[in-house]
C-alpha cells in the first residue's frame, strides 16, 4: 500500500463530490474538475471523507503498478479538492532592463527583448493580473482552479526566457532563488 495512497482526503463545505464509471467529478466555489480513476483503484466517500484503496478483485495485475496509482490518484483528487474549494496563484517576476508585459482580457504580451513582442493565449479557465510598477520587476499573477493546467501555463510562460545564471536575468517564480556564476574574469590568476 501507498503511504500518500493510505490518507483520507476532507471534503470542505460547498464542494461535491461524486465518482461514476471510474470518472470523479468534483464541484466547488472556484469551478469543476474531473478525472479518469484507473479501476484497479477503489474510491469510496463516507462522512465527508474520501478513502482510496487497492481494489483486491484485480490482484492478478502488476503489484508495482497499483500501488504507484493508489498514491498517484490520491495526490490527483487532493489537488482537485484544494483547488475547486481555494484554488492555486503562481506569481511570475519578470527580471531585465527592458521587459515588460501587459495583458488584454486572456492575451498576454511580453516584451522580452527580442526583436518582436510575443503574444500568449491563455485558457480561459486561468485568471491573469500584470502589475508594473516604477523601480520595481513586472509580475505576472495567475490563478486558477486546476494545479496541472496552472503549472504547464507558468512552465511555457517561463520557457520564453528562463533566468541565466551570469546576469540573472529572465523569466522566474517570485521568491526563486537563480544561483549565479562568475564570469570570465573571476578565473583568472
Amino acid at each position: 500500500m501507498s503511504r500518500i495512497g493510505k490518507l483520507p482526503i476532507d471534503i470542505p463545505a460547498g464542494v461535491t463530490f461524486t465518482h461514476k464509471d471510474d470518472i470523479v467529478t468534483v464541484k466547488g466555489p472556484k469551478g469543476e474538475l474531473s478525472q479518469y480513476v484507473d479501476p484497479s483503484i477503489k474510491v469510496s466517500l463516507e462522512e465527508g471523507k474520501v478513502t482510496l484503496e487497492e481494489n483486491p478483485e484485480l490482484l492478478a495485475d502488476n503489484p508495482k503498478q497499483r500501488h504507484a496509482f493508489h498514491g498517484l490518484y490520491r495526490a490527483l483528487l487532493h489537488n482537485m479538492v484544494v483547488g475547486v474549494s481555494e484554488g492555486y496563484k503562481k506569481t511570475l517576476q519578470l527580471v531585465g532592463v527592458g521587459y515588460r508585459v501587459s495583458n488584454t482580457g486572456n492575451v498576454l504580451e511580453f516584451s522580452l527583448g527580442y526583436s518582436h513582442s510575443i503574444y500568449f493565449e491563455l485558457p480561459k479557465e486561468v485568471k491573469v493580473e500584470t502589475k508594473m510598477e516604477r523601480n520595481q520587476d513586472p509580475l505576472v499573477m495567475l490563478e486558477s482552479c486546476d494545479k496541472q493546467l496552472l503549472g504547464q501555463i507558468c512552465a511555457k510562460i517561463r520557457s520564453f526566457r528562463k533566468p541565466e545564471p551570469y546576469k540573472g536575468k529572465g523569466i522566474r517564480f517570485q521568491g526563486e532563488v537563480v544561483r549565479r556564476k562568475s564570469g570570465k574574469s573571476a578565473s583568472a590568476k
